[in-house]
């Protein structure tokens, strides 16, 4: 991968000057080929890594693995495409393995994921069966820790 996209991974807000800097080029070869990822779909958008733990959140998010049959014109990429337009998924991966696609699917609470799973995922043509698991904590995500040690910089004190 290129270095200014490993970059941009670490840290979006980082300055182009600073970009610049690290990779040895000029602001305006920085800018122009942000402008080209951009502009080829290679950078989709810009996130904030957010610790939802600290927030006021009232919403639950789940895994679910699905298995489907793939259709006959498009394979695994039409029912994907069909299941991604849901508002409540938030993630779609193929996968190899027991099950096909790997979604994480946000909702207010258990009961509207379950209706949304019960309801509108599984009568899905092409949906042969769904395993849903709830995320309980997140110690990790996109390669940031949630949870940090506070660091007790006092000596102990022995008798």
């Amino acid at each position: 991968m290129d270095e200014l996209l490993k970059l941009l991974q670490n840290n979006a807000l980082e300055s182009r000057e600073n970009l610049a800097r690290m990779l040895n080029v000029t602001v305006a070869e920085v800018d122009n080929r942000i402008a080209d990822y951009e502009k080829r779909g290679v950078i989709r958008g810009y996130q904030a890594i957010l610790n939802e733990d600290q927030l006021d959140l009232d919403t639950v998010t789940a895994v679910i693995e699905v298995k489907v049959t793939p259709q006959r014109e498009g394979g695994f990429n039409s029912i994907a495409a069909r299941i991604s337009r849901f508002p409540e998924v938030r993630s779609a991966y193929l996968m190899s393995g027991a099950y096909d696609l790997l979604l994480f699917v946000e909702g207010r609470n258990l009961r509207e994921v379950a209706a949304f799973v019960s309801e509108r995922l599984a009568p899905l043509e092409g949906v042969l069966s769904t395993s849903t698991h709830f995320m309980l904590k997140t110690y990790k995500r996109f390669g940031v820790l949630m949870h940090q040690e506070a660091s007790d910089e006092r000596l102990s004190i022995s008798p």
